[in-house]
Parts: C-alpha cells; sequence; structure tokens
C-alpha cells in the first residue's frame, strides 16, 4: 500500500512543535494495553519535563533509555492512557517488522532546541 502525502504549507509545519529533549527516567509501563514504558524528559527550561508513554520495548531497554536524546511533539494537548498522563509524543520510525525504534538528533544538541 503506498501513501501519497496530503500537501501542507510551512506555516502549518510550524505549528507542530518538535523538540529535541533528554530522557531523565524511564520505567515499564505493564498495565498498558500493549508493552510501553513511561519515559520522563527533559526538554531544557523553555519546555520543562514531560512525560511520555511509548510503546517501543521491542528494541528499547528502560535501562538504556537514561540519557538518549530524542524527538518529541510538545504542543499536543495531554492524553490519558490509563491511569498515566502522556504530555507529548515521542517520535519514532517503524522497523521492518513495524516495531518502533525511536528518533534522535545524530550529535548532542543543546536540550529544548526546536526541529525546523
Amino acid at each position: 500500500m503506498t501513501h501519497t502525502p496530503t500537501t501542507i504549507t510551512y506555516d502549518d509545519f510550524l505549528k507542530v512543535d518538535i523538540r529535541v529533549g533528554t530522557i531523565i527516567a524511564a520505567e515499564p509501563y505493564p498495565e498498558a494495553r500493549k508493552p510501553a514504558i513511561k519515559l520522563t524528559v527533559d526538554f531544557g527550561p523553555e519546555v520543562g519535563t514531560r512525560r511520555s508513554s511509548a510503546q517501543i520495548v521491542r528494541h528499547h531497554a528502560p535501562d538504556a533509555l537514561v540519557g538518549r536524546q530524542v524527538l518529541a511533539v510538545v504542543n499536543f494537548p495531554p492524553k490519558q492512557i490509563g491511569k498515566f498522563r502522556s504530555e507529548c509524543l515521542v517520535l519514532g520510525l517503524p522497523d521492518a517488522e513495524g516495531e518502533v525504534v525511536l528518533v534522535g538528533p545524530g550529535q548532542a544538541v543543546p536540550d529544548g532546541g526546536r526541529l525546523f
């Protein structure tokens, strides 16, 4: 199945606030319907710390995630996921089996930097 992307303007793109942050805490989320990890991400002084639930257990162990930089959408409204309140959407790409691999910068950058 092919997907034809919807055309948007640059102004539309700028409405999506994608920032880099460093994972400062990660723990299993066994109560989730699908296996997930609860993340706490530091996006620097402008955005602050946000939490997210991510279905990334196939390729990522909680203890190996602390200190890793990731990209996330920080201007979605919070979403309740079971008893957990997700405050940002950490971004990833599917592998060949559809399992999520986190997206981050290729080298260290200051937390809070905006993708543009």
